[in-house]
């Protein structure tokens, strides 16, 4: 009988081209899992994840599902799995859930993480997990118009445009339930939950929001910016490595 089996993984985004398997046999965090998976089991099982991690994105509690038919117990999944992955991805915890759990599906909402250092000096043991910034920002300035993203909104301006779903015609409303900014010693972080986002989503927005704290867009920009439905009416895209997928809610 086939078990649906639930992995929550942790893994550092800097070595891998993202989560989703690539052409061309590019590292990636499912193929490296997958890769695992069918050396435990002796055949090719697809791995589910809860979405895709855009090359050089981190993630502390990624879900994903297989199922497979096997007497192991979940404990020994975990260990013979962590045991054939390389050291910059682990498998945190395996459970055995319904067979109609589907990582992606089930979902009600993801919370990312977007860490920025804010000073004059550079860090060299973070440098890999935090956006560097020595400008100057207006956080209140930020803090007021990121309450303008929480809600059901169209977040097409908020959308880099997908090479693997190009010419497709998607739905751009999104839900976001929660938006914090705060700042602690000098590192400030932005995180973000809603039901789902959008490809670079997470990422432009916080580009806009770094472009409000230092002036270069002016107040009242978000509510434009979501109106004219425009990637270019919005900021740059932030780098990837200052985004983490925290967890994911089901």
């Amino acid at each position: 009988m086939l078990r649906n089996i639930k992995l929550t993984i942790e893994y550092d985004g800097t070595s891998f081209n993202g989560w989703q398997i690539q052409p061309c046999n590019k590292r990636t965090v499912q193929g490296e899992i997958e890769k695992a998976i069918a050396k435990i089991f002796k055949k090719q099982i697809r791995l589910i994840g809860s979405g895709r991690t855009d090359s050089g994105v981190h993630a502390l509690e990624q879900v994903a599902n297989f199922k497979v038919s096997t007497a192991m117990s979940c404990q020994e999944i975990q260990k013979a799995l962590n045991a054939n992955i390389a050291k910059d991805v682990v498998i945190l915890n395996v459970e055995e859930v319904p067979s109609n759990f589907h990582a992606q599906y089930s979902i009600k909402s993801k919370t990312y993480r977007y860490t920025i250092l804010h000073r004059d000096v550079r860090c060299a043991v973070q440098r890999k997990f935090c956006l560097f910034y020595p400008y100057k920002l207006n956080l209140l300035s930020m803090r007021k118009e990121a309450k303008g993203l929480i809600g059901r909104y169209n977040f097409k301006s908020f959308q880099a445009t997908d090479p693997a779903k190009r010419g497709k015609v998607m739905d751009t409303v999104r839900t976001v339930k929660r938006l914090n900014i705060r700042k602690k010693g000098n590192y400030i972080y932005i995180d973000i939950e809603a039901n789902g986002f959008l490809y670079k989503m997470v990422r432009n927005i916080v580009g806009t929001l770094l472009d409000i704290g230092n002036s270069k867009l002016p107040k009242g920009s978000i509510k434009t910016i979501l109106a004219q439905k425009s990637r270019l009416s919005a900021g740059a895209t932030a780098p990837a490595q200052g985004l983490t997928l925290l967890k994911a809610v089901y």
